[in-house]
């Protein structure tokens, strides 16, 4: 109970922290889209990190960078200045931001150093393209008027995973079993990250089969 307690702490401690942060953000007049540009940019820095191989800082950005990707919104439904195109911006840099981290992993992994693996860039380029196709087809069925929200490796999900490989590789030369986990998160991001989609695509036939059966039948 006491865990519990400490959790909920926590977790309401941090959203007060991001409550004063929009509420202040909206108080100076900082634009929703600004807040998203900014976000990526710091996106393109994670990705620049990975590169380099410096992946524990890359996870602390990424942490960043996802403040940002939840400040946007806030600010934009406080302020009333949610928009379409706003919408729109979100989405689509949402897209860049999930690969370009990928693509800094993929740089590393691709380069002449000690931990270059065909492997890994293959799991790598593979979480990639499923994590785009999940976003995709989820934003494409809703556009057609069908929720697809299932699935256990959403972006959210996704995200987490990436800084949870991220933090825990700080010493390459370490054989700690809790050190270097990415090439595992990898392993999960590829593999979960297809699952997801096959999972939305049979959902959103089912859907659609549902829906096209029921105006058949009236």
């Amino acid at each position: 109970m006491n865990n519990l307690n400490l959790g909920a702490g926590i977790s309401h401690g941090a959203m007060r922290i991001i409550d004063a942060m929009v509420r202040g953000l909206a108080a100076l007049g900082v634009p929703p889209n600004v807040l998203t540009t900014i976000g990526v940019m710091i996106n393109v820095g994670c990705c620049v990190l990975f590169g380099f191989g410096e992946f524990f800082w890359a996870g602390i950005v990424l942490i960043v960078a996802n403040i940002f990707d939840m400040l946007d919104g806030s600010v934009a439904r406080l302020t009333g200045n949610v928009t379409k195109f706003g919408g729109f911006l979100d989405s689509s840099l949402d897209r860049l931001s999930d690969m370009v981290a990928f693509l800094g992993i993929i740089i590393f992994y691709a380069g002449n150093n000690s931990q270059k693996s065909l492997l890994y860039v293959t799991l790598a380029g593979v979480a990639m393209i499923g994590s785009v196709l999940v976003s995709y087809s989820t934003a494409r069925s809703e556009a057609l008027g069908v929720r697809a929200n299932v699935g256990f490796l959403q972006r959210p999900e996704r995200i987490v995973l990436l800084i949870i490989g991220a933090l825990s590789t700080w010493d390459w030369s370490s054989d700690f079993f809790l050190f270097n986990r990415m090439p595992q998160v990898l392993w999960v991001l590829a593999v979960g990250s297809i699952w997801t989609f096959i999972h939305r695509m049979i959902h959103i036939w089912k859907e659609f089969k549902q829906l096209e059966d029921g105006t058949a039948n009236t």
